[in-house]
C-alpha cells in the first residue's frame, strides 16, 4: 500500500509541475502594467491587419487584413491588402486586391522592390487549403501573378522574399488538429519548420522550432530571424551561399513574439502576446481583450544585443498585437481580430 501510495503522489507531483510549467512558460503570471511613452496618433479601420510592412524607399505601408472568426474557424474568411500613402498625415487606405476573385484570406507578407517594380507575396489561407498568392505592385495597380501550392506549404504563417522568384516562409504547426495540434500549442513541442523555395523546388532549411512564426531577412548582416513565441524567443541563423541556414543562438524575449520588422538602423521591431494563454481564450471568443506588447532589439553580433519594451497594455486600446513597423518617428502596430490598428507616435528623447 505504501508503494502504491508513493507512485500516486510521485504521479500528482509531476502532474502539478507540469500543469505549473504549461502556465509559466506562457507567460500567465506576468503583471500587465500598461507602459508608452507617446501618443495615439490615429486609429486606422482595417479589421485584423495582422502583417504591416513598409516600403522606406517609396514612403508606403502594405497592410494584410483578414476579417477573422473566433478560433477554430468554420467558415471562409475574407480579406485583402490594403495599400497606405505615409508620405503625409491622411493614412487614408486602398484596397488593392478588390479585383482578385479567389478566396482571399491573407496572413503574413512580404514586399520586394528592385527596378522600379514591387513584388509582394502573401499566405492564403482558404477552406480548399493554403497557398501563396505572388503579386506585382505599380502605383497602386495589384496584379496577381501566381498562385503556389505544395505538401510542404502546411501551416504557413509568414515569409520572407529575397526576390521576385525566391522566398523562406513558416510553417507554425507540424499538425492540424487533434492531439498533435494541442500537443504543440500547449506543451511547446519544438516541431515545426521554416522552408525555402528557389522559384522551383522546396526545401526545409531549419526545424525543431515551437511555433515558428514570423520572419525576416537582415541583408546587411545575411542573417535570418525567426520568432518563436511558444518559447518566447527570436532564433537567429546565418543564411549560407546555398540558401541553407545554420543556427546561430536564441534571443530570450520573455513575450510571446510574432511579426518581425526592421527600422532604418537593422533594429528588429516585434509586435508580441505577453500572455499566450490569455490570448488563445481571446481567439476563442473566451475574453473580450488580450494584451499587447512591442518590442525592440538592437542586435550587434551573437551574444550582443539588447530588448527595450516599446509599449505594453492591457488590451483596451488594441489586443492581441501581431506587428510593429517603424517609419521615421511612427510605429504602425497591427493585431489579429480587432477592427483598427493603431499608428503610435513616441515622444521624442
Amino acid at each position: 500500500m505504501k508503494f502504491k501510495k508513493r507512485i500516486f503522489y510521485a504521479i500528482l507531483i509531476l502532474l502539478v509541475l507540469f500543469v505549473a510549467n504549461i502556465f509559466i512558460s506562457t507567460g500567465y503570471f506576468r503583471t500587465i502594467e500598461n507602459k508608452f511613452n507617446g501618443k495615439i496618433l490615429k486609429k486606422i479601420n482595417i479589421a485584423g491587419a495582422e502583417d504591416i510592412t513598409i516600403s522606406r524607399k517609396d514612403s508606403f505601408a502594405i497592410v494584410s487584413s483578414t476579417i477573422r472568426n473566433k478560433f477554430p474557424n468554420t467558415k471562409q474568411e475574407i480579406g485583402g491588402l490594403y495599400f497606405i500613402d505615409l508620405k503625409n498625415n491622411n493614412f487614408s487606405p486602398i484596397l488593392l486586391t478588390k479585383d482578385f476573385k479567389k478566396p482571399f484570406a491573407p496572413h503574413g507578407i512580404s514586399i520586394y522592390q528592385k527596378d522600379n517594380k514591387t513584388t509582394i507575396a502573401a499566405i492564403n489561407h482558404t477552406l480548399q487549403g493554403e497557398f501563396i498568392e505572388i503579386f506585382t505592385l505599380v502605383d497602386t495597380l495589384l496584379t496577381h501573378q501566381k498562385t503556389l501550392k505544395n505538401k510542404l506549404i502546411f501551416s504557413p504563417n509568414d515569409l520572407v522574399l529575397l526576390d521576385e522568384n525566391r522566398f523562406y516562409f513558416t510553417n507554425d504547426h507540424k499538425y492540424k488538429d487533434g492531439i498533435g495540434r494541442l500537443s504543440e500549442d500547449y506543451l511547446g513541442l519544438s516541431i515545426s519548420n521554416v522552408i525555402y523555395f528557389d522559384g522551383e523546388n522546396y526545401t526545409e532549411v531549419a526545424d525543431g522550432i515551437a511555433y515558428s512564426n514570423g520572419i525576416n531577412f537582415d541583408t546587411n548582416r545575411n542573417l535570418i530571424f525567426v520568432a518563436s513565441p511558444r518559447k518566447f524567443l527570436v532564433k537567429v541563423y546565418q543564411k549560407n551561399k546555398d540558401n541553407s541556414l545554420t543556427f546561430i543562438e536564441n534571443i530570450d524575449c520573455k513575450t510571446g513574439v510574432d511579426n518581425i520588422e526592421f527600422d532604418k538602423n537593422n533594429n528588429l521591431w516585434v509586435g508580441a502576446h505577453p500572455n499566450l494563454l490569455h490570448f488563445a481564450a481571446y481567439a476563442k471568443g473566451d475574453k473580450e481583450t488580450s494584451p499587447s506588447e512591442i518590442i525592440k532589439i538592437n542586435y550587434i553580433k551573437k551574444g550582443d544585443y539588447s530588448i527595450e519594451q516599446v509599449y505594453l497594455e492591457n488590451g483596451e486600446k488594441m489586443s492581441g498585437s501581431t506587428v510593429a513597423a517603424p517609419f521615421g518617428n511612427l510605429i504602425l502596430s497591427g493585431n489579429v481580430m480587432d477592427s483598427h490598428f493603431l499608428i503610435l507616435k513616441p515622444n521624442s528623447n
